[in-house]
């Protein structure tokens, strides 16, 4: 299967759109693991543990893993994340954005070191940055298109020739052109319910990665009457829009004492009920 054909399955086995963002900091990890980075993969296996049935994804963010040099950790984490939860597919949160040679050798990190089975990625320098990627068969390119952050203004929001917003000509060009392979989805922010809408007009039936609920602020409602698209059927009905809408600090950090990964849970179970209860009211 391909990743939007994963995401689908996933939705339908897990009667979820929740993705678990895994941003893992070790200052803020529960008990005797505080501030030892040497944690990373046994805090995010236990979230992964306590949280796997209840997910469409996971999507660990690249930059946290780094910064502690725990790029080996991040390579066991992927190998756990396939053994106890097979079926979820596993979003790399990289973001890269470079041409030729150099984005070769992102895609290869990306799809052969870590094994994901997608990324985020920035389209800023063109579709030729987003073409190493292509060649890695059914994998998924989620590209940046109306991020949750205020700052995205600053060149998303801008109006170009004709009177076209920008990140509506990245909608349009992901939808259209760019998708020769069918892997592309969009990243918008659940700050932005009326972007979420509009792009999802443009792109009725790519996937949508939508981070931004939880500790940033954003609306489940909101977010799935704007984003998710199926067919008649309630609880049961066919995903043709999906959307992976990702929560991170508000799962991960729930607890702070033994019990953390089971106050995880809780918050999981609870989030991921409130968007099914609104994809059921949605009209």
């Amino acid at each position: 299967m391909n990743f939007t054909d994963r995401i689908a399955t996933a939705e339908a086995r897990h009667q979820s759109m929740l993705c678990v963002g895994l941003d893992p900091e070790p200052a803020r990890f529960p008990g005797a693991w505080q501030g030892d980075a040497s944690r990373i993969h046994d805090f995010c296996a236990a979230i992964v543990e306590a949280t796997h049935d209840l997910v469409v994804a996971f999507k660990p963010q690249i930059a946290y893993f780094a910064a502690q040099r725990a790029e080996d950790q991040l390579e066991r984490l992927m190998a756990t994340i396939r053994r106890i939860a097979p079926s979820v597919p596993v979003i790399l949160d990289a973001k890269r954005g470079d041409i030729g040679a150099t984005a070769q050798q992102y895609a290869r990190e990306v799809f052969e070191r870590y094994q994901a089975d997608a990324v985020t990625l920035s389209p800023f320098m063109g579709l030729d940055s987003i073409e190493p990627y292509m060649r890695y068969t059914g994998k998924g390119l989620i590209v940046l298109c109306r991020t949750s952050n205020p700052g995205g203004d600053d060149l998303q929001a801008q109006s170009l020739d004709g009177g076209e917003l920008l990140y509506e000509r990245i909608a349009r060009l992901a939808a259209g052109e760019w998708n020769r392979g069918g892997q592309i989805g969009l990243v918008v922010g659940a700050t932005y319910p009326q972007e979420i809408a509009r792009v999802r007009a443009i792109a009725p039936t790519l996937p949508l990665l939508i981070p931004g609920i939880g500790a940033q602020g954003g609306d489940a409602e909101a977010t799935v009457r704007a984003g998710w698209r199926g067919s008649p059927g309630g609880a049961s009905g066919t995903t043709t829009g999906p959307i992976i809408v990702s929560s991170s600090r508000a799962i991960l950090y729930a607890g702070s004492g033994d019990d953390f990964a089971a106050a995880a849970r809780r918050v999981a179970l609870a989030t991921r009920d409130q968007l099914q209860s609104a994809r059921e009211r949605r009209p």
